[in-house]
């Protein structure tokens, strides 16, 4: 099975949960922005967790399949159709051969994940198939997708077949068929247009002036333009330490607050560097990663300090959750045998 891509979007590549063991080589992770939302997405496909997808980047592309396909979409609210007909995310979705896939405009966050039964078949580079665009590493030949690149599907698993198999007896070859269930709400991320961001603070906290401290939990802070995969950058009130100190680098992760000289903190993301040398004010709870990876240029973000414990305990909850949809998944398999 396979699918062409008839236009690209704004930017669309191929992640999946990035590419790791090689950072000690100074290879970057890459992988999915908003990983929440690919895991759920190929979870409802019946793939593994980590295999690779679309990122599909605040304009969509539009896509034809070329043979029918289970898919799903998940994250960002780009407003998909099918044959013209709007997707629901967060569901299993069959699209009948010759479909074409379109979106719209950005509802409520900038990315949003497509998933297929299978999982989208590229090499293997250094243990992922994540798109680097920077080195021109994984993914598509490396870059994001044009016009006219045709993308392959891998075999897909028993679940995936069997959800295929329970949607096709529904489907029209117009509209496809739509799974009447769908994930349970009250497991997503928060998305916002503007989010409050729960973060824990980091090594060099204690080095920052006291105002700036407060002005981290009190103020807005503005997207900049200049952000992106890499790291998100912001404005707002500058951040001051106590002296200047000369810092050596050290390793860091997605989510990890940097502040420049300048004094406006940046915030790293899925295509980082393997380590950094400015001072580490802070570092976004895990639980709240999706909630940046799907925050648009020119947002205003607040800050909320918690503590690490509370952020484990909110990470061990979504993951217990993620847990109840895949034995959802495997007992409606089950009971449709």
């Amino acid at each position: 099975m396979s699918l062409l891509i008839e236009k690209p979007g704004l930017l669309t590549t191929v992640q999946d949960l990035g590419r790791f063991g090689v950072q000690k080589y100074g290879v970057i992770v890459s992988g999915a922005m908003d990983a929440f939302a690919l895991r759920l997405a190929n979870l409802l496909v019946g793939n593994a967790e980590g295999e690779a997808g679309l990122e599909i980047t605040l304009l969509g592309p539009v896509i034809r399949f070329e043979q029918t396909a289970l898919i799903s979409l998940c994250g960002g609210d780009l407003s998909p159709k099918l044959n013209g007909i709007p997707v629901p995310l967060w569901r299993t979705v069959l699209a009948p051969k010759g479909s074409t896939l379109t979106f719209g405009p950005a509802k409520l966050g900038c990315r949003a994940y497509l998933a297929v039964g299978g999982g989208i078949d590229v090499p293997v580079r250094m243990n992922s198939r994540s798109t680097y665009l920077r080195a021109g590493i994984g993914g598509y030949e490396g870059r994001s997708l044009v016009a006219g690149d045709q993308l392959s599907f891998g075999e897909m698993t028993p679940r995936g077949s069997h959800l295929l198999a329970s949607l096709a007896r529904e489907a029209s070859k117009e509209s496809g068929a739509f799974s009447r269930w769908a994930v349970f709400p009250e497991i997503l991320p928060k998305y916002a247009a503007n989010p409050i961001v729960q973060l824990i603070p980091g090594e060099e906290y204690d080095l920052f002036q006291e105002q700036s401290q407060l002005d981290l939990w009190q103020e807005q802070f503005a997207v900049l333009p200049q952000s992106d995969r890499m790291g998100y950058r912001f404005k707002g009130r500058q951040l001051q330490m106590n002296q200047s100190k000369e810092m050596i680098s050290s390793a860091v992760t997605m989510g990890t607050v940097q502040v420049p000289p300048d004094g406006n903190p940046i915030i790293l993301m899925a295509d980082r560097q393997t380590t950094g040398g400015y001072p580490k004010i802070a570092q976004v709870a895990s639980v709240d990663l999706p909630l940046l990876a799907q925050t648009n240029l020119g947002a205003r973000v607040r800050f909320r300090k918690i503590t690490l414990q509370e952020a484990q305990r909110q990470l061990i909850e979504r993951e217990n959750a993620i847990q109840t949809l895949r034995n959802g998944l495997e007992q409606l398999e089950t009971s449709k045998r």
